[in-house]
């Protein structure tokens, strides 16, 4: 008998308007250690809480990884 696994996945209202932010490793650890938000290459600010894997990538964030924009983060260099 072959039994088939039901996978839900969990999206709340507005999700379909989500990216995907890219924000350095190091601010990551830090709002996981201590709650406090991050800031994007976009320049998008919030306290990480999903699965990024589930979103489509922001496209800002893309075009400034790919060297196509100057990063909004208040950093000055590059993402890694």
């Amino acid at each position: 008998m072959l039994e088939r696994e039901e996978t839900r996945s969990e999206v709340e209202p507005g999700d379909h308007e989500r990216f995907a932010h890219y924000v350095r490793k190091e601010k990551i650890m830090e709002s996981a250690m201590t709650g406090k938000p991050v800031i994007a290459l976009c320049g998008k600010v919030w306290v990480p809480g999903r699965d990024p894997n589930k979103f489509p990538v922001c496209p800002v964030c893309k075009e400034i990884y790919d060297g196509l924009r100057a990063p909004q983060d208040g950093d000055g260099d590059s993402a890694q």
